[in-house]
């Protein structure tokens, strides 16, 4: 009985922590062109937990024309939704100053189980945070 239980515990640790090794990575989104207005996102979901994001806008007819926006934090998987962190005392600071708190995406790829040739694009939609311009962005891993 011991050794069914270790072993679906083992199981479930190897499902558990291989949905974590497909989320981490690169995410980026560029939006416009290059001559008038370009938008572009990166997201980066490190192994140890943490995350980078950065927000980069030229708009040559703006003032100021380049914008960047940095954030920071911590991250958690519970299956399909990512929870984002972020500490105001650590991870806020005169450059990182978006405050994800409370900010969640959803994780979507190709299902294992789907054997028709659609094409879905690994990616991450985000559809709750405090940050208005990021809710409902989607960004897709690199």
């Amino acid at each position: 009985m011991k050794l069914i239980i270790t072993t679906l515990f083992l199981i479930s640790s190897l499902t558990i922590f291989s949905q974590s090794n497909q989320i981490i990575g690169d995410y980026i989104r560029t939006l416009g062109d290059e001559e008038a207005h370009i938008i572009k996102y990166k997201l980066t979901l490190n192994q140890d937990g943490t995350f980078f994001f950065h927000s980069y806008s030229n708009n040559k007819k703006g003032i100021p024309p380049e914008v960047n926006k940095y954030g920071k934090g911590t991250w958690k998987a519970d299956k399909n939704i990512i929870s984002f962190f972020t500490d105001k005392k650590n991870d806020i600071d005169e450059k990182h100053n978006l405050d994800f708190e409370n900010s969640k995406a959803r994780f979507i790829s190709k299902s294992p189980r789907d054997k028709t040739d659609k094409i879905i694009k690994t990616s991450l939609r985000f559809f709750e945070s405090k940050i208005f311009w990021i809710e409902k962005l989607q960004i897709f891993k690199e």
